[in-house]
């Protein structure tokens, strides 16, 4: 199965989601979450993740994480592999524990990073399984209304200065700020093509021609979901063969689809591309 596409650059926020193989449960009993919180700050650490929440559940779990650097899939195998490795090798099983691989969506901080912390608490109580946040002790919610100071890699002080500068002031407004949400509407609905979270603006930045990420396996519905339309590269590059070889060079689209919208025939879009290839890749 091809891989859904990945943006990457440093400073970059992202909901991730990793499921159980065939829906099956991930975490057995309080071991295997200890042992999954563990891995993930030692993961922090190295790859320099800043999770802002989290939550386990029952065959998934939820992260909310900024990475200074372009590496969260990297951190993420490495999150999930070394869990893998653990849940079969203590419950003696073989086989995949994750269902594929993580599931990222880029998100705009400024507009969503209060609504989808807030969103990630309140999946045990969505889930009946508890009726109050503080009452399920595998998420942020309890780390982020604490007296104590919560683990390295979980930053609450970003969320909580929104609120007051004064931490119990700004403990008691998160709380309120969460209870609110109970009912409330996902913002995932808002999601653009299943990868990106944000204002117009916000999407259009990874719609420019120039801000298609190449990675191998990855199918052209993935890549035009979040690629520019055509038309953009024939705004950007007055020269006609060059926009053709541009958009080519995307691997968004095939050179059929870009020959009928640029109204020439594939044999003269593939010789723009082939007259182009040279200079591109130079």
């Amino acid at each position: 199965m091809a891989r859904p596409l990945r943006l990457q650059f440093a400073g970059a926020l992202y909901h991730v989601t990793a499921r159980g193989d065939r829906r099956e449960l991930i975490y057995l009993d309080d071991t295997d979450r200890a042992f999954w919180m563990q891995a993930l700050a030692e993961v922090c650490a190295r790859f320099k993740f800043v999770v802002h929440s989290f939550c386990q559940m029952g065959n998934h779990y939820h992260l909310l994480l900024e990475t200074e650097q372009a590496n969260l899939a990297s951190g993420m195998q490495q999150l999930n592999g070394i869990y893998s490795q653990y849940f079969n090798r203590r419950h003696d099983l073989v086989g995949h524990v994750f269902q594929g691989r993580y599931h990222a969506v880029l998100v705009q901080k400024e507009s969503y990073l209060l609504e989808l912390a807030r969103y990630i608490v309140l999946n045990p109580v969505r889930a009946n399984l508890v009726k109050r946040p503080g009452d399920w002790p595998w998420s942020s919610y309890r780390l982020t209304t604490a007296d104590a100071s919560p683990p390295s890699w979980l930053s609450v002080q970003w969320t909580l200065e929104i609120f007051h500068s004064s931490r119990p002031e700004a403990i008691e407004a998160y709380r309120a700020f969460v209870y609110a949400g109970i009912g409330c509407a996902s913002p995932f609905a808002d999601v653009n093509s299943q990868l990106i979270l944000g204002d117009g603006a916000f999407v259009a930045r990874f719609q420019a021609p120039r801000a298609i990420v190449q990675d191998k396996g990855i199918t052209r519905q993935h890549r035009r979901a979040i690629g520019p339309p055509l038309q953009a590269f024939l705004e950007q590059y007055p020269d006609r063969d060059e926009a053709i070889a541009r958009a080519h060079a995307t691997s968004s689209y095939t050179i059929d689809v870009i020959a009928r919208h640029f109204k020439v025939s594939h044999k003269t879009a593939a010789r723009a591309i082939k007259r182009w290839r040279g200079l591109l890749d130079g």
